[in-house]
C-alpha cells in the first residue's frame, strides 16, 4: 500500500481514508491489490495495484472490468475515478481500452 500511497502523493494526491479490499470479498481469485480511497474533496477512488510477469492483454482488460463493477456492488455506490497501477508489460491495445473506459494508467 504504501508504493501506491507514494506515488499518488508524488503526482498530488492527498486522501483521507484508504481501505484495502482483500480480492475473495469481491469472489475474485486474482493477485490483485485493491483499494478504496477518499480524497480530501470527498471523492471515492478505486486503485487497483497489479504485478504479474506475463503481458497484460485485452481479456485482462474485460477482467478488471468485471472486477470492476463487484466492486461498485459491494459498496454499493460508484467511483469518480479509477486508477490501475501496473507492474507489467501492457499490450498497445489493452492500454487504448484502459483509456477509453476511463482508467488512469500509472
Amino acid at each position: 500500500m504504501q508504493m501506491v500511497v507514494d506515488s499518488l502523493r508524488k503526482k498530488g494526491k492527498i486522501y483521507k481514508k484508504m481501505q484495502e479490499i482483500a480480492p475473495k470479498d469481491l469472489g475474485v481469485r486474482n493477485k490483485i491489490k485493491i483499494y478504496k480511497a477518499t480524497d480530501t474533496s470527498g471523492y471515492f477512488w478505486a486503485i487497483f495495484a497489479i504485478s504479474q510477469k506475463s503481458r497484460i492483454l485485452m481479456k485482462d482488460v474485460h477482467k478488471f472490468e468485471e472486477i470492476y463493477a463487484k466492486l461498485i456492488i459491494f459498496f454499493d455506490h460508484n467511483f469518480k475515478h479509477k486508477v490501475i497501477f501496473i507492474d507489467a508489460p501492457l499490450c498497445s491495445k489493452a492500454e487504448k481500452a484502459f483509456k477509453e473506459q476511463g482508467w488512469k494508467i500509472q
